[in-house]
């Protein structure tokens, strides 16, 4: 190790005692809704705790809202609305600039919270921070060109169009990565110009409230960003069938995706849902067998195995299957499960008991189904006895498996072989989910192919997931409605106008003459 390279020991103390105030304060504030600029308690002063996954301490009492919460919030919202909207882009701009100036100020202890909110290893809750800066930038700088249009000229007219922001939206946010993924709805939707009503998961409400009261302080005008926290009943319910609010914005399981199309359609909610997976990497045998490798242990061990976009059905051909299962079962084994705040951690505690319970559940499902858990299989004792579970790696399955069917949403991977190329096709389709999909060969023709016959919205080949923001992000079937990214946000945050300019010259027929 080179000797300016901080120690693991080392970082791992700096953490804790980054963390030490950071949670003190936390604990003594508790957390209220953020609504019109305010910090306020629930209007029915009720409140729920907060627990982390490392050792079930609680961390903060947080206000629990209702209907009447969403509507103080809604109504804040479209009182901002048209002043934000008919903000000079370039100060909107500045604003957004600001808000990630104050994200970057802040990432470390964003990073630390996000460690004990939700068990996410700090390897990659650091990186998260920093691109959760990198959302706003990105859509800042888009602020001047989001209305947009296309001239398209006929012999008449002048055809043009534009885009103007849709009016007050809802956010609903998952528990994995929840800053980060918090950033990349709310950003695009203030960029637009609409003002936003934002419901964080219950498990994971603590960088949620940092989020809102840094943005306050960059500058962003009281009610434009709320906050409300509660369950998915009260206030996701409320949300979703306010009449003031147009769009829903959601991530997280297909069942609530599907539950909340139904809540918003009297009000005729336009929705993007980002929803579950069962994403396949398949490995060809000419493939980089190496480079496949890292890929195919990287995308599901990372984060837990707790994202959307994970792989975790590996489908390998059959002439390599022995050896490539050979490798992998190493590398798992070697797997480091531990603390979240130690930076060797790759591995932490999962996000609540009821998650944990879940994802133990598959272990007798695989065994039921009649696979073989090749390693893991049972919950781990890590440090302060939280919600630990050993990385898994199940072979000997086949297509119609529940373990290769249903979403475990944990570090849980189900190896299938397969023949030839219609066959890896066939088992990739074979499933309800169509998030994503990675392919590996060195044969670019079959890569092309594959791809084109995927049934999925996104596709790497020869790559993990490495998001590119300007590209579309979401899923096809049960894994979600629209797209994220660039222009595509824009396309669901505001309305497509369309104003034709006659020339003078066109005749208009002449009736009752």
């Amino acid at each position: 190790m080179d000797k300016a390279t901080p120690k693991s020991a080392d970082v791992f103390q700096a953490n804790r005692d980054r963390a030490g105030p950071l949670l003190a304060k936390l604990k003594a504030e508790g957390i209220g809704h953020v609504i019109d600029g305010k910090v306020v308690p629930s209007a029915s002063g009720q409140t729920f705790e907060t627990k982390s996954p490392i050792d079930g301490s609680v961390l903060a009492t947080v206000a629990r809202g209702n209907a009447e919460d969403i509507d103080r919030a809604a109504t804040a919202a479209s009182r901002a609305f048209k002043a934000w909207r008919d903000m000079p882009a370039a100060k909107r701009r500045k604003i957004l600039h600001g808000v990630a100036d104050a994200i970057e100020e802040h990432a470390d202890d964003i990073a630390v919270l996000e460690c004990i909110d939700t068990g996410q290893a700090h390897r990659f809750m650091a990186k998260a921070a920093i691109r959760a800066a990198e959302n706003f930038r990105f859509f800042a700088d888009k602020c001047a060109e989001a209305r947009d249009g296309l001239n398209t000229p006929s012999d008449e007219h002048w055809n043009i169009s534009t885009r103007v922001p849709i009016g007050p939206v809802g956010v609903i946010t998952p528990w994995n990565t929840p800053f980060m993924l918090s950033t990349w709805k709310i950003a695009p939707a203030l960029a637009a110009g609409c003002t936003v009503v934002h419901k964080p998961a219950e498990w994971s409400p603590v960088t949620a409230d940092l989020l809102v009261k840094l943005a306050k302080q960059a500058g962003l005008p009281d009610g434009v960003l709320n906050t409300v926290h509660g369950f998915g009943e009260d206030a996701g319910k409320a949300l979703t069938q306010h009449p003031a609010i147009k769009a829903i914005g959601f991530v997280g399981e297909s069942a609530t995706g599907s539950a909340i199309m139904a809540q918003g359609a009297p009000t005729l909610k336009r929705v993007h849902f980002e929803l579950g997976g069962k994403n396949p990497v398949i490995v060809f045998d000419d493939a980089d067998l190496d480079r496949a490798l890292d890929a195919v242990v990287f995308m599901i061990y990372s984060l837990n195995g707790e994202r959307c976009t994970s792989s975790s059905r590996l489908l390998v051909q059959q002439s390599i299957a022995d050896t490539f299962v050979e490798k992998l079962t190493a590398r798992v084994k070697a797997l480091k499960v531990g603390h979240p705040l130690d930076p060797a951690t790759e591995i932490g505690p999962l996000i609540h008991e009821r998650h944990l319970a879940k994802v133990c559940s598959y272990f007798d499902v695989a065994k039921k189904d009649g696979a073989t858990i090749a390693v893991g299989g049972k919950p781990y004792d890590g440090p302060g006895g939280g919600h630990y579970v050993q990385p898994t790696l199940v072979t000997g399955a086949n297509a119609n498996m529940r373990v290769a069917q249903e979403e475990v949403f944990g570090p849980f991977l189900t190896v299938i072989p397969f023949r030839d190329e219609q066959d890896a096709v066939e088992i990739a389709n074979g499933v309800q989910y169509g998030l994503t999909g990675y392919v590996w060969t060195g044969d670019m023709g079959r890569a092309l192919r594959v791809a084109d016959a995927l049934e999925a919205g996104m596709i790497w080949l020869n790559s993990e997931n490495v998001r590119h923001l300007p590209t579309p992000f979401g899923g096809m079937k049960s894994s979600g409605i629209g797209r994220d990214g660039g222009d595509y946000s824009f396309d669901f945050y505001m309305e497509t106008k369309h104003v034709s300019l006659a020339r003078g010259t066109h005749k208009i027929q002449k009736l009752g003459m």
